[in-house]
């Protein structure tokens, strides 16, 4: 085993740092935060990659990446606030990539619920799979708050936590799907028994 083996086997075996990365829904927060409400969207960054759960009205995935704190990919309704360091995780890049890929089949686009599943709930489930620790209460109170107060959830607009990474995303899906279909129902055509 050559030196350089093993200093890849050891890069690959060297526990990260699990962070949870915080954004102000920025106009809103201007005023809730006051009454001790805020809406905050979170990413758990791990590996250099950022993840992170939006609603899209598609039966797959919600589940997107980004690069950490890239709020253009977010989109303009999104400030970055701060980043919470949680712990280390020993799984290595490969296992959370599968653990992210699991997770897809639950937090699917069309199951996003502003107050029962979002983003603060996804990055709850991953950052506990990951290093066993809890994400901050106050990230996601609104939601806590709205589950026992149901006509809060009325008030808020689904469309705010829609990422654009997200909504590109749909989207390429979108024309790769029309794209299948075309190509589909050329191979239906009949032939034309002239032209053979």
């Amino acid at each position: 085993m050559s030196s350089s083996d093993i200093d890849e086997r050891e890069v690959k075996e060297k526990p990260d740092l699990v962070k949870l990365n915080v954004y102000d829904m920025y106009w809103t927060n201007d005023y809730t935060t006051t009454l001790g409400l805020g809406v905050f969207h979170t990413g758990v960054e791990v590996y250099g990659r950022e993840f992170a759960y939006g609603g899209h009205p598609y039966p797959m995935s919600g589940i997107f990446e980004i690069d950490p704190q890239d709020i253009d990919d977010l989109g303009p309704q999104f400030r970055y606030k701060e980043t919470i360091e949680l712990d280390v995780t020993d799984l290595p890049p490969d296992d959370v990539a599968k653990v992210v890929d699991c997770l897809g089949k639950k937090y699917q686009g069309d199951g996003y619920h502003l107050i029962h599943k979002n983003c603060n709930h996804f990055a709850e489930e991953l950052v506990q799979i990951l290093c066993n620790k809890p994400i901050p209460s106050w990230i996601n109170r609104l939601a806590t708050a709205g589950a026992k107060m149901p006509f809060l959830e009325k008030m808020l607009p689904k469309e705010w936590l829609t990422p654009l990474a997200l909504i590109d995303m749909a989207e390429e899906d979108d024309n790769e799907l029309t794209d299948q279909v075309i190509i589909t129902e050329q191979k239906l055509l009949p032939r034309d028994p002239i032209g053979l």
